[in-house]
């Protein structure tokens, strides 16, 4: 389709004829995201606020059929990576970001990590190594000011600002130290996601959220007796990266409806759904 077809389409968006202007969105959106450039160019050019209202639900539209398409697709690959399923999950709020741009912001830490980082060490010290990095030279650490922010659940925002929630924050701790060669993992509590060192000989937690604590299976215990729950292997065992993106889009749910943005609520739950095994939808 020619742009100049494209300009007519975007003229009769507002036709008086509701089943005209319907039709004319069905056909834009048959067009795919190859369309967004063109639309976003006529957002700008048009003077009519009706337009570009209809022009601005296209390219939400496109955008999110978009995530929709790549978060399944990493759902179904055979290994889902980590990092790419967080990039997926951050594109619904900030859909320009590049996977190759958040890919580069992580090697910097880890390489900061690398250069004081010593692989002869026990394993409780290289965690502090970590954390000492992490926490103290480049500042990463809680939002406890703005705990419901749905920019805590988007990486690239997290990367730039430093603080972030619990499984945020463990995303891009877990990335660095598995980088390291390091056996972390996520572990999914309740009301809290935290980490886990686990190697043949060794297993102990930690808590990204404050500042990399260290604790042990008694202590997990203890904060599960407080919550008057029935202990699960889950609880103490790593869970896969399917799972903690999971986690990352209930958040994100959670954080839009504490904000009153109902309407992408129901959007990301959708997106839940599509990696979703019959009974994972609680918030």
């Amino acid at each position: 389709m020619t742009e100049n077809e494209l300009k007519a389409l975007v003229s009769l968006l507002d036709d008086d004829d509701k089943q005209i202007a319907d039709h004319v969105q069905a056909k834009i959106l048959s067009l795919g995201t190859g369309a967004i450039p063109f639309l976003e160019k006529e957002w700008e050019s048009n003077l009519n606020p009706d337009v570009q209202t209809r022009i601005e639900e296209l390219i939400h539209t496109l955008q999110f059929d978009l995530v929709k398409e790549r978060l399944l697709q990493w759902y179904k690959s055979p290994e889902p990576d980590l990092l790419t399923g967080m990039w997926i999950l951050a594109t619904y709020q900030y859909p320009d970001i590049e996977l190759d741009k958040l890919r580069q912001e992580l090697e910097q830490i880890y390489y900061e990590t690398w250069l004081e980082f010593r692989p002869d060490l026990y394993p409780l010290d290289q965690v502090k190594i970590i954390n000492s990095v992490i926490f103290n030279k480049l500042k990463f650490g809680a939002n406890t000011k703005n705990f419901h922010s749905p920019g805590n659940s988007m990486i690239n925002v997290v990367l730039e600002s430093r603080k972030g929630n619990p499984i945020t924050l463990c995303v891009i701790y877990m990335l660095v130290a598995q980088k390291l060669k390091l056996p972390v993992h996520g572990v999914n509590l309740p009301n809290l996601f935290i980490l886990t060192y686990k190697n043949d000989n060794q297993q102990f937690y930690i808590n990204a959220f404050n500042r990399g604590l260290i604790f042990s299976k008694q202590d997990i215990e203890n904060y599960i007796h407080e919550l008057h729950l029935v202990p699960q292997q889950s609880f103490f065992e790593p869970c896969n990266t399917i799972e903690i993106v999971r986690r990352a889009l209930r958040n994100l749910i959670m954080s839009f409806e504490k904000m009153g943005e109902h309407a992408k609520a129901e959007e990301v739950k959708l997106l839940l759904i599509e990696i979703s095994d019959g009974g994972d939808l609680g918030v």
